[in-house]
């Protein structure tokens, strides 16, 4: 198989004018395309907006034993993460109408510099992707708390908290979690409907939190703006860029929409744009109905509501949060399942992932990581599974962005039906903000993501770099009869 760099070399590159061709021999399954414009824009809401308004808002408004509260001035943490994003956004727009393929960021990387590269954001993408879903699913839990608790109902900590909080396991959220599993499993047609409907509900919860908000705020709440300085407000736009990005995972549907080429770009955008203008509106409030020091830090806007006599609203709310917060978890739940799905297709990971059922969906990379999600939800505290999501997106939105400026000048005949403006300004603004944010985390965050990578390394070199497509000797080679498979019954 021809490519950029010699067959045997780590850093060969996965053709870009034949990926459909060098693909079509792994005898992988074919996904459905069902997925208009409005359905991937509503993909991509679907999964920016939810947990960053109704739960990680609030903890870093009001932080936490390691983190200061950041107060009003989560608005501006928002603002902060919301820069580093719109410029990878932009990056991950001119990608996606020039290789309108499922994988998202893994196939950029494979495409532009290099299948090790490649596989390296694909398995960082495994886990952060699955962690995003699990940490949705603690911030369910916090609301459905919230939600008994307006009826004199509550739950021992032993069903609804991890360990280190002091429970055992949390019921709500692996529960959750196998739902969205689910549903995902159902096929993209379905999910797509569901998702579109979600999303609307959502945006409408926010324009009734709003507008009913707005009579009800205290100017007095916004001062001090900035109670302990900006420092934590950076810290606090690292842990809120999980907010932001949910547009790189609907990206992972390319190869499902009905014109990707031209879809793609444009959700992308509309749904980063959209977000931001809710998110700006929502937290004005949210920091103005109530001091930040007394916001509950996991169902904030339910206790700002109860917080100024309305705790109906505060019960109604925490109730469509959860039904909004859903569609979070299916964006993500998706994309971990086609990052998978292709990474396996290219032979980096056993074909036998591949495998699509009679809806054009691949089933078994689906419940495996709706479990694993269950499983990671059941058993850790949400901020340690947010910053963990963080760290891996940015170092994704990293390559992006180096990978869309090197194919400028590698392949500027490739056919791109959306071009980035001011190149290479726009993408170098979206790495360096990216550092700055991955620098802002702990340690801590740092050792699991250099352990994961690692396990990473030991798995590309035992397995994917033998079994790639563009290895020659591989049995997945174009140039050997490709195996046959069929799809599950």
């Amino acid at each position: 198989m021809p490519s950029s760099r010699g067959s045997g070399s780590v850093w060969r590159r996965m053709p870009v004018d034949r990926i459909e061709d060098v693909e079509a021999h792994a005898g992988a399954g074919r996904l459905t395309r069902s997925l208009g414009l409005w359905q991937l824009t509503a993909i991509g809401v679907g999964g920016i907006i939810g947990v960053g308004i109704f739960s990680l808002a609030g903890l870093v408004a009001h932080g936490d034993a390691d983190n200061p509260g950041v107060g009003p001035a989560v608005l501006l943490s928002f603002l902060v993460a919301g820069l580093a994003s719109a410029a990878a956004a932009l990056s991950y727009a001119e990608f996606a109408g020039m290789i309108p393929r499922a994988g998202s960021a893994y196939t950029y990387g494979y495409v532009a510099l290099g299948e090790v590269v490649g596989w390296f954001i694909g398995w960082d993408l495994l886990l952060e992707y699955i962690a995003i879903v699990a940490v949705v699913a603690i911030g369910i839990s916090g609301y459905l708390e919230a939600f008994l608790a307006g009826f004199g109902v509550r739950l021992p900590d032993a069903v609804t908290a991890s360990a280190e909080e002091g429970g055992v396991v949390n019921v709500p959220a692996v529960l959750v979690c196998l739902l969205v599993t689910f549903i995902l499993s159902r096929g993209t047609r379905t999910f797509g409907r569901f998702e579109l409907v979600a999303v609307a509900i959502k945006i409408l919860l926010i324009l009734f939190i709003v507008g009913l908000g707005i009579f009800y705020v205290d100017t007095g709440n916004y001062s001090p703006f900035m109670p302990n300085g900006f420092g934590p407000v950076l810290t606090g736009a690292a842990t809120v860029f999980f907010a932001v990005f949910g547009y790189d995972a609907m990206s992972t549907a390319a190869e499902e929409a009905e014109d990707g080429r031209t879809h793609m770009p444009r959700a992308i955008i509309l749904s980063l744009v959209i977000a931001m203008v809710l998110y700006v509106a929502a937290t004005l409030v949210l920091t103005g109905l109530q001091s930040y020091e007394d916001i509950d830090p996991t169902a904030g806007f339910a206790s700002a509501f109860q917080s100024v006599g309305l705790p109906v609203v505060a019960s109604i709310i925490s109730v469509f949060a959860v039904l909004s917060i859903l569609t979070v978890m299916l964006t993500f739940l998706l994309g971990v399942t086609r990052v998978w799905f292709s990474m396996s297709r290219d032979g980096l990971l056993p074909t036998w992932f591949a495998g699509v059922d009679r809806h054009g969906t691949p089933q078994r990379v689906t419940w495996i990581a709706g479990v694993a999600a269950a499983l990671l939800a059941g058993v850790f505290p949400i901020r340690a599974v947010a910053d963990l999501t963080n760290i891996g997106i940015l170092s994704a939105f990293v390559v992006v962005c180096v990978a869309v400026i090197l194919f400028r000048r590698t392949r500027p005949d490739a056919p791109r039906s959306f071009r980035l403006p001011f190149m290479p300004v726009v993408p170098g603004i979206g790495v360096v903000a990216s550092v700055f944010l991955i620098l802002q985390l702990h340690w801590e965050t740092w050792l699991r993501f250099g352990v994961w990578l690692l396990i990473g390394l030991v798995v590309y070199f035992a397995y994917g770099r033998g079994h790639s497509l563009l290895n020659p000797d591989s049995p997945h080679h174009a140039g050997r009869a490709a195996p046959r498979t069929t799809p599950d019954a």
